[in-house]
């Protein structure tokens, strides 16, 4: 009888567990790119490894943000003053406001003034900001200027060449290699209406697409250059894959240490989807259904 009773207990507590963990509403789970589960001490342990880490993100995510802010304070005390933060948010043509608002040297009003800071600035990016900032980390304006990205996108690569050498500085070195059957940038071309090679539109925005890539792993690499490991916070289509940046930097850098972190949404954050696998080497899922920031 009592190890019946014990039996029972047993099958009760199960199942009063199991119960619970379908109706808990976790905010994110983390896989590894095969879709193996990991918890965030483990994705941490990998990544503190690496010298580069690029977190792809979806621009409107709150938990990506979260998750960049936790992971800055992570790294920061693994690698202390041989860290280093840099965002596609900022453009490299600010990076004097943006050291000297580092450096307590002007208000933070004339700083997001003068920045150009993205509209959604004051909720995702502004924390990671300040947390730079207060804690003497250097932030990098890694991302070309978009007005030069513009100039691209309207008469490609070759309209770069008219520029001074005080703008060419300001992105990676000239010429710009591209490979246009990068699957990424395969895909980029179907999407604007360029199903084979020799489409000007078409090829024009990938070259502005590689620009933005190449330049912030020239970016990149300078700091890891002086010393510096890095976490870079990028849109995902910027790291997916292995791809964009993770490509310019090993063309310069073949055995650089990178690691990559993207955001997906989905509707069950029970397994990865298959679509999602690959990606990168840790993927942040995010319920669809989370509320977004815009």
């Amino acid at each position: 009888m009592k190890c019946l009773l014990f039996t029972l207990s047993l099958l009760m507590t199960l199942l009063i567990t199991a119960t619970a963990q379908q109706q808990d509403k976790p905010a994110y789970r983390l896989f590894t790119k095969e879709g193996k589960p990991v918890s965030y001490q483990k994705m941490l342990a990998a990544v503190r490894e690496a010298e580069v880490v690029l977190f792809g993100e979806q621009h409107n995510d709150p938990i990506a943000h979260w998750l960049q802010l936790e992971l800055a304070k992570d790294l920061h005390q693994a690698h202390g003053q041989a860290f280093a933060l840099g965002a596609e948010m900022f453009e490299a043509d600010v990076q004097l406001v943006l050291d000297e608002y580092l450096a307590g040297l002007v208000p933070e009003n004339n700083f997001e003034q003068e920045a150009r800071p993205w509209p959604n600035y004051k909720t995702d990016y502004k924390p990671l900001v300040r947390y730079a900032r207060d804690s003497g980390v250097p932030f990098v304006a890694s991302n070309v200027p978009r007005r030069y990205a513009a100039m691209v996108a309207a008469a490609g690569l070759q309209a770069l060449d008219s520029l001074s050498a005080e703008a060419k500085r300001l992105m990676a070195p000239l010429p710009i290699a591209v490979d246009m059957d990068l699957p990424g940038y395969s895909r980029m071309r179907t999407m604007f209406g360029g199903n084979v090679h020799g489409n000007a539109r078409s090829e024009h925005i990938i070259q502005a697409q590689a620009l933005k890539d190449a330049t912030m792993a020239h970016f990149i690499l300078r700091q890891v250059a002086g010393g510096k490991k890095m976490l870079h916070i990028n849109g995902a289509y910027h790291s997916d894959h292995f791809e964009g940046i993770v490509w310019y930097l090993r063309q310069q850098e073949p055995k650089l240490q990178v690691r990559t972190i993207t955001t997906v949404w989905q509707e069950g954050l029970d397994k990865l989807a298959e679509e999602n696998k690959g990606k990168a080497d840790f993927v942040l899922v995010v319920p669809a259904n989370m509320t977004k920031t815009y």
